[in-house]
This record gives C-alpha cells, sequence and structure tokens, in this order.
C-alpha cells in the first residue's frame, strides 16, 4: 500500500481538489459494531473504522483493499462525542471490550463498538480524540468553517443509517489499530501484543511506602514495606519483574481463568471458575489451591475473590483482589474455605528503542502477608514459608515471566500504534467528502439500525487480508521521572499585574465542611502546599523533567460536602451559593469545582478557588475560563494522593496525573466572575467502582488533590497549581441536604 495515498476522487459536480492535508492522522481497523435491530434482535458486525481528521467513517471491507467499496456510515467526530470505556463483556461466546458512544448534549444518541483487547479500546480513544481535537481547530479557524461544521450532522449511532456516498481516500499518517479480522472473527479476544513504548514513572505525587529489596530469584525482586505507615493487620510485601511482552498482553493471560493455560504458569492456584461479572470491569472467580502449599489438616482449601481492574491514561493496568463472598459458591462439602490475602497488580509498559523490536513491562504484585510468619521467614529464611501460600503468591510474577518468555507469540511486535500529538497547522478540506450535506456518522454506533444495516454478514465472506504496515511507534506518555528542580513559574504571568490584589479574609467565606484547625481535626478541609505533587518543569518537553510543586495560583476560600437526590449541575446559581453572596460577588474571579459523588444518596463536594486579581489576557488560565469546552477537557487535570489509609485504596486510586475531561463527563458554566466545572464521576464505570472503594474507607482516609492547567506548549511552562485540597476522614452522615 502506498503511504503517500491517492488523490481524491471527483465529486458529483465533475471537479476535484484536495485540502492541505499535513500533519492529519488517519486511524484504522477492524471493530466489532453492537446494537439491537429494529425488531429487538442484538447483532455483532465485523466492520472497518476509518478516522481521517474529524471525519469518521464505517465500511463492510478494508477500503485500502477494495478502493470502490462505499461507507455504510460516515460523519464528523463533534466536539460534544464522548467516548466511555464499559469493560470486558461477553459477546457471541466469547470475551470483548466494549467502547460506548454518546452525544453529552443528547444521550439518546448513543452506541457500541467492541475490540479484542484492552488495549486497542485506549488506541480507539485517542483516535476519537483526536478527530475532536480537529473539529475543535477548524471551528477555531475561520467563520466560514464554523458554518461548514454546523451544518454536519455529529454522530448518532441510534436509528436509521442515511445514503452516504464513497469516502475520499487521501493517505497521510496511518495509525493502525490492532491486528486486523484475524483476531476478531467471531471467537473470543485473543492476546495480542502491542509496542506502545509507553514509559510510566512512580507517580506525581509522593508515596508514604519505603520498599526495601529482601529477596532476588527467577528473575524477580521481592520488596517489604519498611516504613512506618499502616498498611493493614500485616506485612506489605510485593514481587517485581520485567517481562518481554506488553502490558496488554500480561493483563490478558492474569484475566484468563483457562485452566490449561493456567496450569503453565499459576504454581498455586488448580482451577479457577468465573462465577459473576459486573459492568465490565469487575468480576468473581471461584477457585482451589493446589494442595502441595497445604498442610495435612487442610489438604483441601477452596476461596472466592473478586477482581476489579481498570487502564489508567498513561497505558498502566491496575488489578484489585479482595477476598469476597457469592451465593452461587457456598461452602463446598469436603473443603475448608480460606480467606484470600487482599492483593493487587499493575502493570506497566516500558519505553524501549523501537530498532529493538521488543516490548517490555513493569509488573508488579503487591499483597498483605500475616507479620509472624513473614519475619520468622525473613530473619531465619524458615522452609515452611516457603511451602506456604503467600510465598506461591509472590512467586506468581516469575511463573508469569516465564511463561511469556516460552510463547513467542505472546511478546512479538505488532504494528498497532498509539499517537499523541499537538493539533496540526493545516486543516482538510470539507471537500475531500463528497456530497457532505446533512451527511451523519453517529455519536456511538447503531443502537437501532435500518433493514439494510441489520442484514447478515454472509456476503462479507471474503478473505480479508491485511497489509502489513511497519510504523514508527510515536510515544505520548510521560517518561522517567527526573527530580530536577527548575525556576518556579511567574505566576503574576497568570493575573492581571496592572491590578492591585485584594485581601481575601477566610473567615469571610463559609461552607458546609468546616476548615481544619491542624493535623489532627476530623471531618474537614486544609489546602496545603504543592510540594507533594510533582508538575511539568522547564524543560519538559526536551527532557520530560518534572519539578516538585509549588504554593497554588488560587486560594481555596471555602467546601461544600452535601447530599443531592440527584447530581446537581451550575450549582453556582443556588441562592445559598457562596458564589451568590455578597463577598462572594466582590471577588475577582471565582473556580467552582463540583466533584459529583454517585452514591446513596448521591453527594456533592464543591471546591471554591479566589483569585485576588482578575485574569490576565491571553494567558493560559484566561483560555482555559474563556476557552472552549474542548481545550477545557484537554487541559483540566487532577493529581490525587492518598496521604494515609488502607493500602489497597492507595492503589486502587494512585498517584498519576488524570485528565479529568477525557476520563469522565465534564461540564462547564461560565458566567460573572465565576467558572464552574461539573464533575460526573458517575459517567465512567471506572471511576464508579473507585470511588466506591473510596467511600467504603473515607472515614479513616486522608486525600490530598492538585488542580493544574496542562502545559503542552513551550511558553506554558513550567506548569502551576491551580489549587489543592486535603480532605480529613471525611464522615458521609455530615453531609448537609441541598435543596434545590
Amino acid at each position: 500500500m502506498d503511504a503517500g495515498g491517492s488523490p481524491s476522487n471527483k465529486s458529483s459536480s465533475g471537479s476535484s481538489e484536495r485540502g492541505d492535508e499535513k500533519g492529519t492522522f488517519e486511524y484504522f481497523g477492524w471493530v466489532y459494531h453492537l446494537g439491537v435491530n429494529s425488531i429487538g434482535h442484538q447483532y455483532c458486525h465485523l466492520r472497518f473504522l476509518f478516522i481521517r481528521g474529524k471525519y469518521v467513517a464505517m465500511y463492510k471491507r478494508d477500503p485500502h483493499e477494495y478502493p470502490s467499496i462505499k461507507p455504510i456510515r460516515k460523519g464528523v467526530a463533534g466536539p460534544t462525542l464522548m467516548v466511555e470505556d464499559l469493560g470486558r463483556r461477553k459477546v457471541n461466546n466469547g470475551d470483548l471490550y466494549v467502547l460506548r458512544f454518546y452525544n453529552r448534549l443528547d444521550e439518546a444518541k448513543k452506541g457500541e463498538i467492541a475490540c479484542a483487547t484492552a488495549g486497542e479500546v485506549q488506541g480507539w480513544i485517542e483516535a476519537f480524540d483526536h478527530a475532536k481535537q480537529q473539529a475543535e481547530y477548524e471551528l477555531s479557524r475561520r467563520v466560514s468553517t464554523r458554518d461548514k461544521l454546523n451544518m454536519e450532522a455529529e454522530i448518532d449511532l441510534e436509528g436509521h443509517r442515511p445514503r452516504v456516498r464513497r469516502y475520499a481516500h487521501g493517505l497521510k499518517k496511518l495509525i493502525r489499530i490492532g491486528k486486523g479480522p484475524e483476531t476478531l472473527l467471531r471467537q473470543s479476544s485473543k492476546l495480542d501484543a502491542r509496542a506502545d513504548g509507553f514509559e510510566g514513572d512512580s507517580g506525581d505525587a509522593f508515596e508514604a511506602h519505603q520498599w526495601k529489596c529482601v529477596l532476588t530469584m527467577g528473575g524477580i525482586r521481592i520488596f517489604e514495606d519498611v516504613s512506618d505507615c499502616k498498611n493493614g493487620k500485616g506485612v506489605l510485601a510485593k514481587s517485581v519483574g520485567v517481562i518481554d511482552a506488553t502490558a496488554d498482553t500480561v493483563f490478558e493471560v492474569l484475566l484468563n481463568t483457562e485452566r490449561q493455560k493456567r496450569y503453565e504458569w499459576d504454581m498455586l492456584m488448580c482451577d479457577l471458575e468465573l462465577v459473576d461479572s459486573y459492568d465490565g470491569h469487575y468480576d468473581v472467580v471461584y477457585g482451589t489451591y493446589d494442595p502441595k502449599f497445604l498442610s495435612r489438616w487442610h489438604s483441601k482449601q477452596d476461596f472466592v475473590f473478586s477482581r476489579q481492574w481498570f487502564r489508567g491514561q498513561d497505558g498502566t493496568y491496575t488489578i484489585l483482589q479482595f477476598p469476597a463472598l457469592h451465593k452461587k459458591k457456598p461452602k463446598r462439602s469436603g473443603y475448608r474455605r480460606a480467606k484470600i490475602n487482599p492483593s493487587t497488580w499493575e502493570i506497566r509498559n516500558l519505553n524501549t528503542p523501537v530498532a529493538l523490536n521488543s516490548p517490555k513491562c513493569l509488573v508488579t504484585h503487591t499483597l498483605e502477608i500475616h507479620s509472624a510468619s513473614w519475619h520468622q521467614w525473613k530473619n531465619n529464611k524458615c522452609s515452611k514459608f516457603e511451602r506456604g501460600i503467600p510465598y506461591a503468591l509472590l512467586c506468581q510474577v516469575s511463573g508469569l515471566k516465564e511463561y511469556i518468555a516460552a510463547n513467542p507469540a505472546l511478546h512479538q511486535e505488532y504494528g498497532t500504534t498509539i499517537v499523541h500529538s499537538k493539533i496540526s497547522d493545516g486543516s482538510m478540506s470539507g471537500s475531500e467528502y463528497e456530497d457532505e450535506v446533512q451527511d451523519e456518522f453517529y455519536d456511538a454506533i447503531d443502537g437501532e439500525s435500518s433493514t439494510s444495516d441489520e442484514e447478515s454478514d454472509e456476503d462479507e465472506k471474503v478473505d480479508h487480508k491485511e497489509p502489513r504496515v511497519k510504523l514508527k511507534n510515536i510515544s505520548w506518555a510521560i517518561t522517567t521521572l527526573a527530580l530536577k528542580r527548575t525556576a518556579a513559574p511567574d505566576l503574576s504571568e497568570e493575573l492581571d499585574p496592572h491590578v492591585t490584589p485584594i485581601t481575601i479574609h477566610p473567615s469571610d467565606f463559609h461552607g458546609s465542611l468546616h476548615k481544619g484547625k491542624d493535623d489532627n481535626d476530623t471531618n474537614c478541609w486544609t489546602s496545603p502546599s504543592g510540594k507533594g505533587f510533582m508538575i511539568r518543569g522547564k524543560n519538559y518537553l526536551k527532557d520530560n523533567s518534572k519539578v516538585v510543586g509549588g504554593d497554588p495560583l488560587l486560594q481555596l476560600v471555602a467546601v461544600d460536602w452535601v447530599t443531592v437526590n440527584k447530581p446537581v449541575d451550575r450549582i453556582a446559581l443556588h441562592p445559598k451559593c457562596l458564589v451568590q453572596s455578597e463577598v462572594g460577588k466582590k471577588l475577582p474571579f471565582i473556580l467552582v469545582i463540583n466533584l459529583q459523588v454517585p452514591a446513596k444518596p448521591n453527594y456533592s463536594l464543591v471546591l471554591y478557588y479566589a483569585s485576588d486579581r482578575p485574569i490576565k489576557k491571553d494567558s493560559l488560565l484566561s483560555k482555559f475560563v474563556d476557552g472552549s469546552d474542548v481545550f477545557r477537557d484537554s487541559r483540566f487535570k487532577l493529581i490525587p494522593s492518598i496521604v494515609e489509609g488502607y493500602w489497597m485504596v492507595k492503589r486502587a486510586v494512585g498517584t498519576k496525573a488524570c485528565l479529568l475531561g477525557k476520563a469522565v463527563t465534564c461540564k462547564y458554566f461560565r458566567q460573572d466572575n465565576f467558572l464552574e466545572i461539573d464533575v460526573d464521576i458517575g459517567s465512567s464505570s471506572v471511576a464508579r467502582s473507585v470511588i466506591g472503594l473510596v467511600l467504603g474507607y473515607v472515614t479513616s482516609l486522608v486525600v490530598d488533590l492538585a488542580i493544574l492547567i496542562e502545559a503542552k506548549e513551550e511558553t506554558e511552562l513550567p506548569e502551576y497549581i491551580l489549587g489543592t485540597v486535603r480532605l480529613n476522614r471525611l464522615k458521609p452522615e455530615s453531609a448537609v441536604p441541598l435543596e434545590v
């Protein structure tokens, strides 16, 4: 295939022209189109998805191999497109990873596609994010483009499929997602390794754990947490190893409960059975232990545990495993029901030179071990411990490492690449699409399609041979953490230097949650400095260096902790809100962060940040406050840190920065002297599961949050922290009902 592409096909009027394609990325690959037809039957069709700039098209065959084929759907991905990872689902007796598409202004417009691996899902999330950014870029270019885009209906995957004309082919920078139809043809998801080239770091906030290596064996290291922090009833230990495969591959192997494959690397667990699955990111598993790790008095033991997993924005997988109960698996005659050790798996890709063609990932297995047996083994190297279950759990990383090394198919490189880049200065000409007037693509994929879309795929039984395209891997991930200190950012560049700052008296502002007097105070908030967080330094674009954060730009003046029957947007307009008070109206600017927490009842944690001067025109903060929602979504960043609390919660929350606008639905409301950001945590199944875990331990947690506007340009560096908050052992019952 000629990567340079060919000219656009002529339109119906007979003319032919091409737009400036400089920097335009194209993403394509095979997916499953999931939906329900007009008579209520579910369907699962293999389709070829193609994204070029802001334009999206869906085909029954690969248009590279069949140039004359017409798309069955096409259109644009507009700024209101939302993409949600729904996790793993059983489809046609196989496991697939599902993406949901919807319009955040009209959730009736929705639909789903599915992929073979979780890694491919992340690739499509990035692809659609690029399409949204391209659409936003063109909207900002000129009025004529804005008018034209208004004529292009956004994606709506519900309803009948419109008649579409041929999609113009002009290939520039190609990003293939997935291996092709050979991984998808109506069977369970296959292990698909990719070299994403991510290189993670330890996080963007400092942790209290202090790990000491106590043993090396079989290519792994075993550590003990020797810090003074309380991690639970036992000792916190972990085993760490580098595996020659992608994080996607290792994740698939870990989740697979197939007996024969498990026997090849897991020496501890005899049989595993999937008991139940929930919301794509949570399941319950039943299993038995190998008798050789048990005493003769308990020669048969079984167990039930829950697994909860998610994939971070940097490509890191986290799996949480807890002991569980399930009505489908009562106690079994002849077996002693064991309580498994709480544990976590963390799997992140390491950045390796492209020339080596050898993806690698770092696998960390952390678990609690009874302190008496651990210390006896560590001090005396007691062989009895080495025949026990905790030791066998620590050795699972070694088993994974050897198993994957012995199976070349699991660690070879495929052609999938994920790209993160700036929007190019060149925009695509709409004339590259033929007859685009009112052509729709669909913000999700066909929930209820027309008869022509429901027809059988029997006529599509062609030999899809995907051409091998060798692509250079491009990584957008954060690379090795460099603890360098550079000059602190000049915060005067963000606020108007010609205006005399006002004095903000904290005693003038009151929220339903009180400000803490000291570290021993509970059910309160304080505002820590930014020294607990790592942010992008002045030279980040050159060497990926990060620096210790400084004092926040905005001052946290009040916090509301309220209960509501359903999530409430635009809370700043509530007559009893601080923003509507006389003292609030006198502030130059207020940033209102409304964190909507899904629970029974629902909660809202509302943070009020104030500036002592107006925002400087053309500053990064000004661009964010008065910019578009797409710009805000791409820049609104939060760094979490569990300062004190149960170690499993720390592992679930992590310390990595998260672009909230890409992880959950954020709504922005700009009026008068304030900007409100309504963060719907319940819009993501992953976020819902994590916040559910946090709420279970919230009364014992000390949580720090830092809010930033991500710096992506040289002139925006170094980053600065917009605001911080510390939540000290919140009590859910103390939340005040909000009358709407």
